[in-house]
């Protein structure tokens, strides 16, 4: 099987810079003397895990219940779930922590742990709890100086059916910094933020097991991380367009590419259309903010080297691509193929049910996305 038979529009995996990618991460981490628990949500897939967590302790970052129950399924036990915790899921979350030696929950509610205090009672489990902490990305989280971050832990810690597992946190917003200083200043943030806050806690005697922190832009530019005990970077293993045009890689560390054919060419409006649109792609406008020009993806030619061409408008199974060099034009004639380089891979991921795998420019083998909620 090769790129110029398979059906498109596919997903491509470069293996080999799946696994430069995990090395220099994990080098990051033992650099740093923390633990490394990689978000799978970037790929979704027991193959691509399994490569993450050699060498590591083997502990994982989910965001759905669905992938921690094909994870558990697949000989992972030791899962944090990174989506605040709500009383609908409370069930499934008792059953999955049957199913694990460790499987951890996170809230900023100060309800939440009272009510699953009474689940976890009813059921005769513990449940590890983490507090979520607001950094600075102002989407889910306390802040670290408001009354409910030492009540939270108080009312874990006090329960009997909970174990204060430690405070948690991502830096979402690093993915705005505008240049490698701006990064470095909100990687430290990060750090220090949640280092200081648990040293708050341990003062007011409140045990703190673990330090979490994690986003891919600030573990790529940490200066140190003394004070945290493990990070959760996820988009690393494959990186994209946005992480590339960030600084957080080189264009050539990307390894997830969609596979693409030419169904229409126009020479009258100087442009060619493929068949891979908004469910190929994903609509993520990617580095917009620091690339106006970026569109919905890089086209490479088949090879994986660039064209300076970008995808435009989407509609679902459509991208269209202007070309204003006339000699690209000719060659990119109905049947033609190109590889897109996303601007979000784990958006462009999840659109998809495999990867093809390819080593050595062939297709070697193919492996399940584990899709759903």
């Amino acid at each position: 099987m090769d790129l110029h038979t398979i059906k498109t529009p596919s997903l491509l995996l470069d293996i080999e810079r799946v696994r430069r990618n995990a090395a220099r991460i994990s080098a990051r981490a033992r650099e740093f003397g923390v633990s490394l628990r990689p978000h799978v949500k970037t790929h979704k897939c027991v193959e691509v895990a399994r490569i993450q967590t050699v060498g590591e302790a083997g502990g994982i970052t989910v965001s759905t219940l669905a992938e921690a129950r094909a994870f558990a399924d697949r000989g992972f036990k030791d899962i944090t779930y990174a989506v605040p915790v709500e009383p609908g899921k409370f069930g499934e979350a008792i059953e999955l922590a049957r199913a694990c030696e460790r499987f951890a929950l996170i809230t900023d509610d100060l309800d939440v742990p009272r009510r699953l205090d009474e689940a976890a009672r009813r059921a005769r489990v513990v449940l590890d709890l983490f507090l979520k902490v607001d950094c600075g990305y102002h989407r889910c989280g306390v802040e670290p100086d408001s009354p409910e971050a030492l009540e939270i832990p108080r009312l874990i810690s006090d329960a009997r059916g909970l174990r204060f597992a430690g405070i948690l946190t991502h830096a979402g917003h690093s993915y705005h910094a505008r240049s490698r200083e701006e990064l470095l200043g909100v990687a430290r943030d990060e750090r220090d933020v949640m280092r200081e806050f648990a040293a708050r806690l341990r003062a007011d005697g409140i045990k703190v097991p673990t330090v979490s922190v994690g986003s891919t832009p600030t573990m790529t530019h940490f200066d140190h991380l003394d004070g945290v005990d493990e990070a959760r970077p996820g988009n690393y293993i494959f990186f994209d367009a946005f992480q590339a045009t960030l600084g957080s890689c080189g264009f050539q560390d990307c390894a997830l590419t969609v596979l693409a054919s030419v169904v229409h060419r126009d020479r009258t409006r100087r442009k060619v259309v493929l068949d891979a649109g908004a469910i190929a792609l994903s609509k993520d406008r990617g580095p917009v903010e620091f690339d106006p020009a970026c569109g919905f993806g890089r086209v490479l030619d088949v090879e994986g080297s660039e064209t300076g061409l970008r995808v435009g408008p989407l509609s679902q199974e459509h991208g269209e691509v202007f070309v204003e060099d006339e000699r690209l034009l000719d060659a990119l004639g109905v049947g033609a193929r190109v590889r897109v380089l996303a601007n979000h891979s784990c958006l462009t991921a999840a659109q998809h049910s495999h990867y093809h795998v390819l080593e050595g420019g062939r297709v070697v083998d193919r492996w399940e996305i584990m899709r759903g909620w």
